[in-house]
Order: structure tokens, then C-alpha cells, then sequence
């Protein structure tokens, strides 16, 4: 069970955000680095962490150990610590980690305290349900500006914001300090729109378009292909098909076997009882 207060005689040193005092400066320098040096896959499992973390600060923990963050995070303990490793000093031997302190950390570690400015074109169904979500501000990122070429769209709102036209897009990305683009717009246009962004000056950009989009290297682009996802999942759908009778089947033997064996005089261990 997670602990829900903080024990006794609790030691901040060694916690994750705790202070080096023996090295002044020592841990902000090794922070900087392991940033720099973070392999993407532990990047990956950094948000999924920080995901548990905050919902485990709501409910309220304070100290979670190693086991309980890696279970909840769908991970091993081993790959967590050494996921955790890059950070610098974190938890306590035999207590856990500080959920709030760790949380902080690993917002550093992914930028999230510096906070992001986002802007999103392409305000159709699923622009709309991407500007509405309110998840992105409680991991700071927060919407400021919605674009679209249809005059339809032009000027109505959606969560507070006023859809503008595609053609103010660079000015207002320079006005608006956006950090992040996010390209919800058909496949003919995300091309064009990501040029809009880069000239802008935008150096992170999130495509849902299912093309692959030309970037220069000091571009940051993540594609999000919906249809490639469900590709995925139907592939382990009929893999579960074919190994689900294969493994009923075998059930079925080792029940039969069984059944067998404890009608032909034998014992409990296998040994075969005299008649």
C-alpha cells in the first residue's frame, strides 16, 4: 500500500529535486547534460511516469516506492530506476520517492516548467476535440491560437478562442510566441501548413497528417497516423485469434490428462498405488 503521509525522520537528501550540498551546482549541471542525452525511449516513459505521479498526487501520496511507480506504470522496477538514473540523485533506500519532488524533476527534465505555447491548425472534428481538451494545460501546454482556411470556421470559437484565418498564421506565431504547431488538416495541405510554421519559427510540430512531412533538421516533427495505430492493433487482434484456440486446446489435454491420472490409482504426488 502507498504511503499517504511522509515517515518520520524523513531525509530530503538524496530525493528526487533534492539539493547537493556537497557539490554546489554539481546536480544542475548533471541535469543539464543527462537532457541533452536522454534516449528517446526513456523520454517515452518519462511522460507515462509523470502521467502516474500526477495522478497519484491527486489521490493525495506523498512517498511511492520504485515497485509500486513501476506497476503502475506498466514497467519493471530496474528499467524505472535506471529511467530515473538519468535525473540525477532520486529516492530514499528502503523509503521511496517524493511524488512532488519527482514530479518537478522529470517536468525539468521534459521542459514542462518552462510551459509551451501551442497552435493548431485545421479546426475540423478532430481539431476541435484536440483544442477542447483539457488535459493539455494541467501538463503545460497551453492553446493560444486556432487557424483554419474555411470561411465556415473563420471567426467562430471554440473553448474560448476565436478561429482565425490560415493566412495571419506566421504573424501570429511570432505574436502569440508559439512553441508548438499541431497540424490537424487534410493530407493536401499539411505540406504547406508546416512550411507556414517553420518560417514562423516554430521548431516542434505534431502532424496528424498521414503523409510524411519535409522538415529542416533543426525541426522537431512527431507524426500521429490514426490509421497506422489501428493497423497495429488489428495485426495483434488476429494474432490473439490464432493463439487463443492453441491455448484453449491445451487446457483442455492438460484437464483431460489430469482427469485421466486420477482415475488410474494414482496418488496425489504421481506415484502409482498398488491395486
Amino acid at each position: 500500500m502507498t504511503e499517504q503521509h511522509q515517515p518520520h525522520g524523513f531525509s530530503a537528501r538524496g530525493v528526487a529535486g533534492a539539493e547537493n550540498t556537497s557539490r554546489p551546482g554539481a546536480e544542475v549541471a548533471r541535469a543539464d547534460t543527462t537532457v541533452r542525452d536522454l534516449p528517446q525511449a526513456t523520454v517515452t516513459r518519462l511522460a507515462t511516469y509523470l502521467r502516474v505521479l500526477g495522478v497519484m498526487a491527486d489521490d493525495g501520496t506523498l512517498i511511492v516506492s520504485s515497485e509500486e511507480l513501476a506497476t503502475a506504470a506498466g514497467v519493471g522496477s530496474a528499467k524505472l530506476r535506471k529511467d530515473l538514473s538519468f535525473l540525477g540523485p532520486n529516492g530514499v533506500r528502503g523509503v521511496g520517492y517524493d511524488v512532488t519532488k519527482l514530479r518537478a524533476r522529470i517536468e525539468a527534465a521534459l521542459g514542462l516548467d518552462r510551459g509551451h505555447q501551442v497552435v493548431l491548425v485545421g479546426v475540423g472534428s478532430l481539431g476541435q476535440a484536440l483544442a477542447r481538451y483539457g488535459g493539455f494545460g494541467r501538463r503545460g501546454f497551453t492553446m493560444v491560437g486556432l487557424f483554419d482556411r474555411n470561411p465556415d470556421r473563420i471567426g467562430s470559437t471554440v473553448d474560448a478562442l476565436t478561429v482565425r484565418d490560415v493566412a495571419e498564421l506566421e504573424a501570429a506565431c511570432r505574436e502569440l510566441d508559439a512553441t508548438i504547431g499541431v497540424i490537424a488538416t487534410p493530407d493536401e495541405s499539411a505540406q504547406e501548413v508546416c512550411d507556414l510554421l517553420v518560417n514562423a519559427g516554430v521548431r516542434c510540430i505534431l502532424s496528424f497528417a498521414a503523409s510524411p512531412l519535409d522538415v529542416p533538421k533543426h525541426v522537431e516533427i512527431r507524426r500521429v497516423d490514426l490509421a497506422v495505430e489501428m493497423q497495429v492493433l488489428s495485426f495483434h487482434s488476429a494474432r490473439n485469434a490464432e493463439t487463443e484456440p492453441a491455448a484453449a486446446s491445451a487446457a483442455v489435454g492438460l484437464r483431460t490428462a489430469r482427469s485421466a491420472s486420477s482415475g488410474s490409482g494414482s496418488t496425489t504426488n504421481g506415484s502409482v498405488m498398488a491395486p
